[in-house]
């Protein structure tokens, strides 16, 4: 049995995954199986996948599934993911040759030490080799004690798939397609550490369409998506900024969804009630937002 799997969640994008493809027939170490969750998509995506399928290049393993968003193909790659080592590379992005390799490498090297880590966290850099934000100074790390402690920058997460299907799956909220993936990550970091490794083993292409771009219109169009997330962090975060900070953005979606029930379901009903100025300033300013990126009469 394979050691890894590489999950590709797609939507629209069968012009991209060619040059994932290339990249991933290009590893070094070829003890992965690779995943493609299709979430829906309407263009030729069946075909081209059939293509490499029909190379006998890789172990692919293809799904379709109506289209639920990310965190909705991150759901069915753990739940189809056979292998010790899960992590998803998006179909905008490509591997350097050794990813694979090192990957594998810093795993086996843990020996007894694997079962008290959730994974590794290495490194994201963009396709002209620039790492994107900083390397780690630590051997070990939760995500977040990374992020509290100066870190910066997307980091490539490859967990246990045991431990990712130990926590509930996202959740799927009728009419949106976005919950932030932070969720299961952050559940993972109260009770295991991630093995560091300064390694880059995946570039990056940041796309125009793509969510990290246009968060604004994200926050618009799934704000229950939203409200459950910062709920996750008012009650787990370790940073009292944090906290706080989740606590607005709560208050925010909760007036976009016209959730009239939202101080009565938070789980810090006094801050929350204090926020509600702060977080009624950001529901109008997303709003402005959206009108300004032209979010609300394009999507």
């Amino acid at each position: 049995m394979k050691l890894l799997t590489i999950f590709t969640p797609t939507f629209n994008r069968a012009s991209l995954l060619p040059r994932l493809y290339e990249s991933l027939k290009a590893q070094t170490n070829q003890d992965f199986v690779w995943m493609i969750v299709n979430d829906g998509s309407s263009d030729h995506t069946d075909e081209v996948v059939q293509g490499f399928i029909d190379e006998k290049v890789l172990e692919i393993q293809y799904i379709k599934q109506k289209n639920q968003g990310m965190h909705g193909a991150h759901n069915t790659a753990y739940e189809n993911c056979k292998t010790v080592l899960n992590t998803c590379v998006d179909d905008d992005d490509k591997m350097p040759e050794n990813a694979v390799e090192v990957i594998l490498e810093k795993w086996n090297s843990l020996g007894e030490k694997q079962k008290k880590y959730s994974g590794i966290i290495a490194l994201d850099a963009h396709f002209d080799g620039q790492l994107i934000g900083t390397a780690f100074s630590t051997e070990s790390t939760t995500l977040e004690d990374f992020y509290l402690n100066g870190g910066s920058g997307d980091k490539k997460l490859i967990y246990r798939t045991e431990i990712m299907n130990k926590y509930p799956k996202y959740p799927i909220f009728e009419g949106e397609k976005y919950v932030g993936l932070g969720y299961k990550y952050l559940l993972a970091d109260q009770d295991y550490e991630l093995a560091t490794l300064n390694e880059v083993v995946c570039l990056v292409d940041y796309q125009p369409e793509g969510s990290s771009n246009n968060m604004w219109r994200q926050y618009y169009k799934n704000p229950k998506g939203f409200a459950f997330i910062r709920k996750q962090g008012m009650l787990l975060s370790k940073s009292r900024k944090k906290r706080l900070l989740d606590i607005i953005h709560y208050v925010s979606h909760s007036f976009k969804s016209r959730n009239g029930r939202f101080i009565a379901e938070s789980p810090r009903k006094f801050l929350t009630i204090a926020m509600i100025p702060l977080g009624f300033v950001l529901y109008l300013y997303t709003i402005y937002q959206n009108k300004k990126q032209g979010g609300l009469y394009h999507r």
